[in-house]
């Protein structure tokens, strides 16, 4: 790998774990606070990158007025799964599991129903200029995820050590009993920590949409790398998800440059055994954040 390329790699595999966090961080939050596993989280990332399809490409919308959308959209459908999954199933994770799996299946249909199977949706970038630095060329529609991802996860981080609710989503993490006995409303909290992960969700998938091919398939080949950042990260610990971010955005971006993506999903999860091997609870489990 001459220096050209491997800065060009390095460059886009900062980009990859940006929206890995981006991504995962909501998983995690979502997990932590409800104890149950959002299968149809990618999902919300498909339905976002639709969404800005359908706005600026198609409806000619301004790109970021289509981003903000896909926000809100992403939002709406986590309150929407919440209240209509997750609270009525509230503590039975295996009937979440397969309700949320279901929920994948359901998505991906009505998606594909809308836009047609088989077809990949192009979204053309708003900004066609590329970026040089030392040898490498990197387009600045890539480059613009990393910026978002830290605002974005550190406003949360911010918000949740430093604002009440912030607080409150943190005391149901830890103990929702007693949470809920010192007058914190379990329903609302579920609710925020669903539309957060939802709108996250959004954003991400609405950036990156002039970089994948939009498909009702895109959810699918999303989660996949998102659960194992979250489990190897450490479920519910924000701080774990985005140290693992980093690690598997840099292994699968330099796997696939050197062999493929599929050898470089195979060695993401044999990373994952290991590290699952070594410590069941992930790299910072049983972190409250």
């Amino acid at each position: 790998m001459n220096s050209q390329l491997l800065m060009q790699t390095i460059a886009n595999a900062t980009a990859v774990s940006a929206m890995y966090a981006l991504i995962a961080v909501g998983l995690t939050l979502a997990f932590g606070v409800m104890q149950m596993a959002n299968l149809a989280h990618g999902h919300f990332f498909m339905i976002g990158a639709y969404t800005v399809y359908a706005l600026y490409a198609l409806g000619g919308w301004p790109f970021w007025w289509a981003v903000a959308a896909a926000v809100v959209v992403g939002a709406v459908l986590g309150l929407a799964v919440e209240r209509g999954i997750f609270r009525q199933l509230r503590g039975d994770v295996i009937a979440g599991f397969i309700a949320t799996a279901g929920l994948m299946f359901v998505f991906e249909v009505f998606v594909g129903e809308v836009w047609g199977w088989g077809h990949m949706r192009l979204v053309p970038s708003p900004y066609m200029r590329a970026i040089q630095f030392m040898g490498a060329s990197v387009s600045f529609q890539r480059i613009i995820v990393i910026p978002f991802a830290i605002a974005c996860i550190g406003g949360l981080m911010i918000f949740m050590r430093w604002f009440r609710l912030g607080r409150a989503l943190r005391a149901v993490a830890q103990d929702p009993e007693t949470a809920s006995l010192q007058g914190i409303n379990i329903n609302r909290m579920t609710a925020l920590a669903m539309a957060i992960a939802g709108a996250l969700a959004g954003i991400a998938g609405g950036i990156m949409s002039t970089i994948y091919a939009v498909t009702p398939a895109l959810g699918g080949h999303i989660i996949l790398p998102a659960l194992i950042v979250v489990v190897v990260g450490g479920m519910g610990s924000v701080e774990g998800v985005i140290l693992s971010a980093i690690i598997f955005g840099f292994v699968m971006t330099f796997v696939t440059t050197l062999v493929d993506g599929v050898t470089a999903l195979m060695v993401s999860v044999a990373v994952m055994a290991l590290v699952l091997v070594i410590k069941p609870q992930g790299l910072m489990g049983n972190v409250t954040n």
